[in-house]
């Protein structure tokens, strides 16, 4: 980590301080007094608490790890679980001392509400700050990249694309003399040592082949040797589709392929109740409104029915109904004369110009929550492709049916990183399903929550994928 970095990161991991003094002394000020009585002295004692408490639960959750390469909205939930941990360690706290501390109920939430807006608030400012100061061509690290795989070559155009990850690619080794979309060739492999003396570089990373553990193994020693930080990209597409942890026995490390996460009962019910309780909560607060008032305004626009019916793919390859609004032109067709689906497509003449809007802001999936309930969905999860672009997709994609091990989602990982709407070659399918499959073993209860809030993040900010 670069010296700048770390200011930065000092800056971020002190800011919350001052935020827990402001929200105790705001949360005071605005409530009545006869809420807030602390017996002298044990005021000095209640702000070193917060601060010892915060901190704890900060390092709990983890919040202070570097989150350049995460969506903000994966901040947030990290910033959630800490405030979830600060609230049982701060109510534990009165509890055992409530003769000294005569604080309401009412202050506690409102106190807490205040802390949980202000670091998030605080944290998407120092956020935008950082990726300003990147875009400067500051606080960047210099990588060099030891391979051309298909990994490495999804590497380099990431650190590209978002360029506020903060990494810039100095040139790449190979054997081969390859082209890497445009990144600077600097070598063969053993040519390492030469060019880390050279240039100045922060951080090696390795996307050899699997086949090349001897040229792996040299790399990192070379790295070592010259105190460079070195990190390993495994084969992307021989991984995607493995759920992997890293264990140690004695000093040897070994690889453990474990079970689907939603193959374990609790799970499995953790995440049911979730999908119904969400569920009833959008019927309750949103859809007993807002379904009708779209179903009105398409009606108005075109002639037709007001639900699109389409059969899909579900849980172990199961046909599934999936409901959706019609967007499009009634009558209009799903296959091309030689039986191949007709994808939609940017300025597509058979997208109604309401129907543009609501695919935009993926508001024409919203009948799918009755799919939810029904329990042939879940509201996250792989999307379900119509039958005629699984069938299409099988032969061409790695791996296609493993993101068929669980339900399919009205949103899902894929979609919040820009995979979706239309796949024009393989290479963009197997991206899409890089991403379920990453998500099938990796899943969490707290990975569906980041996707959930980056999925309405979307529905404001817009997708330019959606159309």
């Amino acid at each position: 980590m670069t010296k700048p970095y770390q200011i930065y990161s000092a800056v971020k991991y002190l800011i919350d301080a001052p935020l827990l003094f402001f929200s105790l002394w705001l949360a005071s000020f605005y409530l009545p007094d006869d809420q807030f009585l602390i017996k002298e002295p044990f005021g000095i004692i209640l702000i070193l608490y917060t601060i010892i408490a915060w901190y704890g639960s900060a390092e709990i959750s983890k919040l202070y790890k570097d989150f350049r390469s995460n969506k903000f909205s994966e901040e947030i939930i990290y910033i959630l679980i800490t405030g979830i941990i600060y609230f049982i360690f701060f109510t534990s706290f009165l509890f055992l001392f409530k003769k000294q501390y005569l604080i309401s109920n009412n202050f506690i939430v409102f106190y807490l509400a205040i802390l949980v807006f202000l670091v998030t608030l605080f944290k998407y400012i120092i956020r935008k700050f950082l990726h300003r100061i990147i875009s400067k061509g500051k606080l960047v690290n210099r990588i060099l990249l030891i391979g051309s795989t298909p990994a490495a070559k999804d590497f380099y155009d990431t650190i590209n694309k978002y360029y506020y990850y903060g990494y810039k690619c100095v040139g790449f080794l190979d054997n081969q003399n390859t082209v890497l979309n445009g990144c600077p060739y600097l070598g063969k492999v053993d040519n390492l040592a030469h060019v880390m003396q050279e240039q100045p570089i922060d951080e090696v990373i390795v996307a050899l082949s699997n086949a090349d553990h001897e040229q792996i193994k040299q790399s990192i020693e070379t790295c070592d040797f010259h105190g460079k930080r070195v990190r390993l990209i495994p084969d992307l597409y021989l991984y995607a589709s493995s759920n992997i942890q890293m264990n140690n026995i004695g000093l040897l490390p070994v690889i453990n392929l474990r079970s689907l996460p939603q193959d374990r009962y609790a799970n499995k019910l953790l995440k049911r109740i979730f999908d119904i309780l969400f569920s009833f909560l959008f019927f309750l607060i949103l859809g007993w409104w807002l379904l009708p008032l779209i179903a009105v305004l398409i009606k108005l626009e075109s002639t037709g029915p007001v639900f699109f019916h389409q059969e899909r793919w579900g849980l172990n390859n199961e046909l599934i109904i999936c409901y959706k609004f019609r967007s499009m032109i009634n009558g209009s067709k799903d296959l091309d004369e030689n039986g191949k689906y007709l994808q939609a497509i940017p300025n597509d003449n058979r997208v109604t110009r309401f129907g543009r809007y609501l695919r935009s802001t993926n508001m024409d999936e919203l009948p799918q929550f009755w799919n939810v309930l029904l329990g042939n969905m879940s509201v996250v999860g792989p999307r379900p492709h119509p039958t005629p672009l699984n069938l299409a997709s099988i032969e061409t994609v790695d791996r296609y049916m493993l993101r068929h091990l669980v339900k399919p989602g009205i949103t899902g990982l894929a979609q919040v990183n820009g995979c979706r709407g239309e796949t024009q070659t393989s290479e963009d399918m197997q991206k899409r399903v890089n991403f379920d499959l990453f998500y099938i073993h990796k899943w969490t209860f707290w990975l569906d929550c980041q996707i959930i809030l980056q999925t309405i993040i979307n529905i404001f900010r817009g997708d330019q994928n959606a159309y």
